[in-house]
């Protein structure tokens, strides 16, 4: 007997202290003082990052063509960091004392890529259904779920985005069978045996939402609502008001999926919206100026090229393929110009992949979409365009006050290229992460390999 209650006294004790009890300072009936227990508050943060940057060491990189990710180009450049940081981007006026200097003449240096639609983790390989977590697709809108609690970080795919593509950070977003998919996650894309070691520190929140097809179709096929675009706008604009009302009370008891919306009503919380039309994607942006949120970014968006000034003025992101188009209706319009067309209306353009392949040739996507605009007459230097798969993600992802060009001051995400990064031909040499060197084509140390892949025929490939 005298085990039993020791064994009840100690599982009593772990409860309390890992569910973050505190003493209410009121007695019970036999006069002990009563225990309260309340769950860490969204202001608290529940799933912390416990991100630590690697290793690294003072370097320069010495004799580059230098794409600075903000518009610039720099020919036999020098790029100083240190301690996690960038220190200096210039010519040859730059002192190299005290580094490591790595002779680049003839190579080419860009910011780290970043991935702004991805589903690694989420949806990774190999692609089975055991691995199938990115959609929710058990209610039109689930803005209770995160993204984050189905990322696996054994997926390869982490690791062959960072030796093929030079991917550096990337946002992992849910599906989009669902009007509102629930909150993306900004990784750093660093080997972890957790989701929390990837989480870029100080990266917002994404919060996923899908219009169109997709969300019709899912629901639709079930006979529910939505079944309609109309539908789709319909069951968007009630849950908003709900969460406004939620919002506006400071009784109500907690909902985890209305405390995100209110995240995104703070402004805390960034959309990310999957749209193809360019009506649609008007519409919305009226709906959030009814709601009183902003888009931060259209992803897909095929049609953008039709609404540039309209998404200029609202200050809106699209993140778009190079030249995907034409596999369902609402993908019918899309063209190879997109992008130049954008770009050529002062517009925002980043280049995604939402593709575990495509995200690790980022570079060349790009050099499509500049192609495309260069044979219709629209000339979009080089500088600009590997703004695409940098800055303009960063900015769309909010950090871009952090990473997404070389400046001093920003973290030391890096990319060597072993030749103009807008070529078929051009592959990464060496990536740095926080000034951490960790993938260098030269050196078989420093090529990560997922746990999951150890023994396996193609282990690491490098394709």
């Amino acid at each position: 007997m005298k085990a039993l209650i020791a064994a009840a006294s100690a599982l009593a004790l772990a409860g309390c202290a890992t569910t973050g009890s505190a003493s209410s300072g009121k007695e019970s009936k036999n006069g002990d003082d009563a225990t309260r227990f309340a769950a860490k508050t969204e202001a608290e943060g529940p799933f912390p990052s416990t991100y630590s940057p690697y290793p690294g060491e003072a370097t320069a990189l010495v004799g580059a063509t230098v794409f600075d990710g903000a518009g610039e180009r720099i020919d036999g450049g020098i790029v100083l960091f240190r301690d996690g940081k960038v220190v200096a981007v210039g010519a040859s006026d730059v002192s190299t004392e005290g580094y490591r200097v790595i002779d680049a003449s003839g190579k080419f240096v860009t910011p780290g890529i970043i991935d702004i639609h991805s589903h690694l983790g989420d949806y990774p390989s190999p692609s089975v259904p055991a691995h199938s977590d990115g959609n929710e697709a058990t209610a039109p809108t689930t803005p209770d779920v995160w993204a984050e609690h189905s990322v696996w970080p054994q997926d390869p795919g982490f690791s062959r985005a960072l030796a093929n593509g030079g991917v550096t950070a990337l946002q992992i977003l849910p599906g989009s069978a669902n009007l509102m998919g629930g909150r993306s996650v900004t990784l750093k894309n660093v080997p972890s045996r957790t989701v929390q070691g990837m989480k870029f520190p100080g990266a917002p929140y994404g919060f996923k939402m899908a219009c169109g097809e997709n969300p019709k179709r899912v629901y639709g096929g079930r006979n529910r609502k939505p079944s309609t675009r109309m539908g789709n706008f319909a069951v968007n604009r009630q849950t908003w008001y709900d969460a406004i009302n939620y919002a506006n009370d400071d009784d109500a008891k907690r909902d985890l999926g209305k405390e995100t919306l209110k995240g995104v009503l703070e402004g805390d919380i960034l959309v990310h919206n999957h749209c193809y039309r360019a009506d649609e994607m008007a519409l919305v942006m009226d709906m959030a100026k009814e709601i009183g949120y902003r888009v931060s970014a259209f992803h897909h968006a095929v049609e953008s090229y039709k609404i540039g000034d309209l998404l200029r003025e609202n200050d809106v992101c699209s993140a778009i393929w190079a030249d995907w188009y034409g596999f369902k209706m609402e993908a019918y319009d899309g063209i190879m110009e997109n992008a130049a067309l954008l770009q050529q209306a002062g517009a925002c353009v980043v280049i995604h992949s939402d593709s575990e392949d495509d995200i690790q040739r980022l570079n060349q996507e790009a050099a499509k979409a500049q192609a495309a605009g260069a044979r219709m007459g629209i000339e979009i230097s080089d500088a600009a365009t590997i703004g695409w798969i940098t800055l303009n993600a960063a900015k769309a992802m909010g950090i871009d006050d952090m990473t997404g060009s070389l400046e001093p001051g920003k973290m030391a995400d890096v990319v060597l290229w072993n030749g103009d990064p807008l070529s078929v031909y051009s592959r990464p040499e060496k990536v740095w992460i926080d000034g951490a060197l960790l993938y260098d084509a030269q050196d078989p140390k420093r090529r990560p390999v997922s746990d999951f892949e150890l023994g396996q025929p193609g282990e690491g490939d490098v394709k």
